[in-house]
């Protein structure tokens, strides 16, 4: 049977008078009625596409305001008959278009569980990533050295762990600059350690102790990018998720270029037999933390609104099939 969407507002003085006209074709024009409420969308968007309210859509054809009978009529008509052939000649991917548009599925109702709840999973999934690390320390301290090993086996791949690049916890310092750094009045990491700066393995490898303190299994540079973005996360969905992406071009000059400039330029001083004329140099924990913030905020702030305007779209898409979906379903079992 042709199915025919009314698409209205709350307010809409049309819409009576339109489902009394289909009303009166019922009997010559069988067809069922679906309503769709778009202010009881999650997002229905009519300001934003600019959408005349309310309309009607019977198969491929769309009737806006003002709606007469005879309009009703002729697009029924066409429709039936369009459905009619369709059927006579088998046609399975009319067949599979109508069953999908009736049928709600696991998948559906998932997705739009998703679009609505993306930016809780992405906080949820951020703040575990940077909280985990914190955790390894407080166990070392706890003296359960077995758990904190498998945080900082879990993030050595996705991390360089170089002590000297590190928070530490419950020691003498929050960080342990290399002496190359130039911090005065801060123990270096070869003081305090003992380990020498070209020992790159040594580095990664060390864990802290208790004089020294426990290293968290996450950089100081990661954990102010993955701090950034949990900050932005958080205030773009406390704000209603309306804040727009920045332009592109303020995320690489203000995101990209510092945190490329900092971490590209170390990278001789982790090299050894290079010429004397090269540059050597090692950033500080406030310059890694500055240029990390910089690079998480803005990448959070140009990514995470983008993600939100797909969500949009797909909210409203499954939102108005599960809607459609309820009705026929309903109206099929009466």
């Amino acid at each position: 049977m042709v199915t025919v969407t009314l698409y209205r507002k709350d307010v809409c003085n049309e819409c009576d008078e339109i489902l009394q006209l289909l009303g009166e074709l019922q009997m010559s024009h069988p067809h069922q009625v679906a309503v769709v409420n778009v202010d009881e969308l999650e997002n229905g968007g009519a300001e934003e596409r600019k959408i005349e309210y309310p309309y009607v859509k019977i198969g491929p054809y769309v009737l806006h305001t003002p709606v007469r009978k005879t309009d009703l009529q002729v697009a029924l008509g066409a429709s039936i008959d369009r459905a009619h052939h369709l059927e006579a000649v088998g046609d399975k991917e009319y067949q599979t278009r109508l069953s999908r548009g009736r049928t709600v599925t696991k998948t559906d109702r998932f997705s739009y569980w998703l679009s609505k709840h993306l930016m809780l999973v992405i906080n949820l999934f951020i703040f575990l990533y940077v909280g985990l690390p914190f955790l390894a320390p407080v166990l070392m301290k706890v003296h359960l050295a077995g758990p904190a090993r498998v945080i900082y086996a879990m993030y050595s791949p996705l991390c360089h762990q170089l002590g000297f690049r590190s928070w530490f916890l419950f020691g003498e310092q929050f960080f342990y600059p290399r002496e190359l750094a130039g911090i005065a009045n801060i123990k270096t990491f070869e003081e305090a350690t003992g380990i020498t700066a070209n020992k790159i393995l040594d580095a990664r490898a060390y864990l802290g102790d208790e004089k020294v303190g426990y290293k968290v299994a996450l950089c100081e540079r990661d954990t102010a990018i993955y701090g950034a973005m949990l900050l932005f996360g958080l205030i773009f969905s406390l704000t209603g998720r309306k804040i727009k992406p920045i332009p592109w071009y303020v995320w690489l000059t203000i995101g990209l270029i510092p945190i490329g400039l900092d971490g590209f330029s170390q990278l001789p001083g982790l090299a050894s037999g290079l010429p004397a004329w090269l540059p050597v140099r090692e950033s500080s924990p406030l310059l890694r933390v500055v240029t990390g913030v910089l690079f998480g905020g803005t990448t959070a702030s140009y990514l995470f609104p983008l993600l939100e305007d797909s969500m949009k779209e797909t909210r409203t898409l499954l939102g108005t099939k599960i809607m459609i979906a309820s009705q026929l379903n309903t109206t099929g079992e009466k």
